[in-house]
């Protein structure tokens, strides 16, 4: 009898929720310009409560001292001539579809597919993950809110792995060509390939065959052969996915910065109109009194007080949605006003999230949503919002913030050393190195490679110009 008795009891759990209005706000924060117009669009045709109506534009309060112009309301919002003919890089969307789809057709759990994802959207468009994967954990856990293992996430980008093009998801040129050698069929030639790549990269980076010869203990013919295996590789796998020219895709920037005058103007780029609650469901929520509404459960007065609610909500988070991104791209301009000015690379400061979350009080998830995927034009080109966001390098404590450098800076000093180079004589890493702490910047042999390999530039062996 004892152990057929029931009880009951009371529990206190502590649950952190999103309601509806959160989740719509949240999802809003993620969507680029041409989404968020094809958002309001299919809600003013589904909601009869939520109409469009020409008034004054809505500006936010502006407390940085810079002129603010939000267009989030304007249908005639269009990109100024000046910014007509900008260059444009893009990734490839096509790459990213591809990947996509072939993750769909992998015996994957929910959270293998979900990280896999999310690894997919972390690749450049050469098919490189930029990102370290011990890091991709709490990447994903700040930037999405989705917690994962680390084994899951290592399985995950194992998955990634398997995709073709092959060679996507490496995280460096030898891991990438290393994937593709998996794939060929069984072969001394593939065998000695891989061991080079493993074992002795740096070499072959300099086509120092003897090295190979001495250090892997093989004839200089097996070398040679795998060699030749290796050329016949694609360094970017990516790029060859879809890239003729009559498959570019075109950036809508989501904000546009005029520099012309005295104070940047900033103006969000969408061609959303003023959205209001329609008369007809104002007048009859205001009519309905709190019994009614109890009483007549299930009928038209339920159905008039669920689409003046959801108008109601609809207006109220993209309105969020629009000063959130306001707030970031301002305060963004506010800490590199130097670069808006000068559109000089060197006057990019050392900023991170944690400097516009102190400069705008906006949550550190907000403002990740806020730069993710979404791009600003400007006179001289469209950028990534992230583009504006750089860690310091080589920051010894006795440097300023102002002295410490930013990997764009790093970027900026190599692509200037190597294009002025001697391309019969190329410099090497190491001559680089020495070329730049000459200038006065004390960075290590091992940063000048790991910049000069994002920025896809070969090493001095495959410079050299005969």
């Amino acid at each position: 009898m004892e152990k057929n008795s029931q009880r009951l009891a009371t529990e206190q759990r502590q649950v952190q929720r999103l309601y509806q209005q959160q989740l719509r706000f949240v999802r809003m924060l993620e969507m680029s310009a041409p989404e968020l117009d094809e958002e309001v669009q299919r809600e003013m045709e589904a909601n009869p409560a939520l109409e469009a109506e020409d008034t004054e534009e809505y500006t936010p309060a502006d407390s940085s001292g810079l002129r603010i112009h939000s267009d989030w309301n304007a249908s005639r919002r269009t990109i100024p001539e000046d910014f007509s003919d900008i260059p444009v890089e893009d990734s490839s969307p096509s790459l990213y579809e591809s990947l996509l789809s072939q993750l769909g057709q992998l015996d994957l759990t929910e959270e293998e597919q979900l990280a896999a994802r999310f690894i997919v959207g972390n690749l450049d468009s050469n098919g490189r993950l930029q990102r370290d994967p011990a890091y991709l954990v709490n990447d994903m856990a700040f930037s999405q809110g989705i917690e994962v293992s680390q084994s899951v996430m290592d399985k995950a980008l194992e998955a990634v792995r398997t995709l073709e093009p092959h060679g996507v998801g490496a995280v460096s040129l030898a891991d990438c060509l290393s994937i593709q050698l998996r794939y060929l069929p069984e072969s001394q030639e593939r065998d000695d390939a891989l061991r080079i790549l493993n074992e002795q990269f740096e070499a072959f980076s300099m086509l120092h065959a003897h090295l190979l010869v001495s250090r892997l203990k093989i004839s200089a013919e097996r070398v040679s052969a795998a060699i030749d295996l290796i050329r016949t590789l694609d360094p970017k796998p990516g790029a060859a996915v879809d890239s003729s020219p009559s498959a570019t895709n075109t950036i809508i920037p989501d904000v546009v910065i005029d520099t012309s005058g005295k104070e940047p103007v900033i103006s969000l780029n969408n061609k959303i109109p003023e959205l209001r609650i329609s008369e007809a469901f104002t007048v009859a929520e205001r009519h309905l009194s709190r019994k009614e509404r109890d009483k007549e459960r299930g009928t038209d007065r339920e159905f008039i007080l669920n689409r003046y609610n959801d108008a109601k909500e609809f207006i109220r988070a993209l309105r969020m949605r629009q000063e959130s991104l306001m707030s970031v791209v301002t305060a963004i301009v506010k800490l590199q006003r130097e670069y808006f000015d000068t559109e000089d690379i060197y006057r990019l400061r050392p900023m991170m999230i944690k400097d516009i979350e102190a400069l705008t009080g906006q949550n550190a998830s907000v403002i990740s949503r806020c730069t993710a995927n979404k791009y600003v034009a400007l006179p001289w080109g469209i950028f990534p919002l992230r583009f504006f966001f750089s860690d310091t390098v080589g920051n010894n404590s006795g440097e300023t913030e102002t002295d410490a450098l930013t990997n764009r800076k790093i970027e900026a000093e190599i692509k200037r050393v190597v294009s002025s180079e001697d391309k019969k004589h190329p410099l090497s890493d190491e001559k680089i190195t020495q070329t730049l702490r000459e200038e006065g910047l004390d960075i290590s042999r091992r940063t000048v490679a790991k910049y000069r390999d994002r920025l896809n530039i070969p090493p001095a062996r495959l410079r050299k110009e005969v």
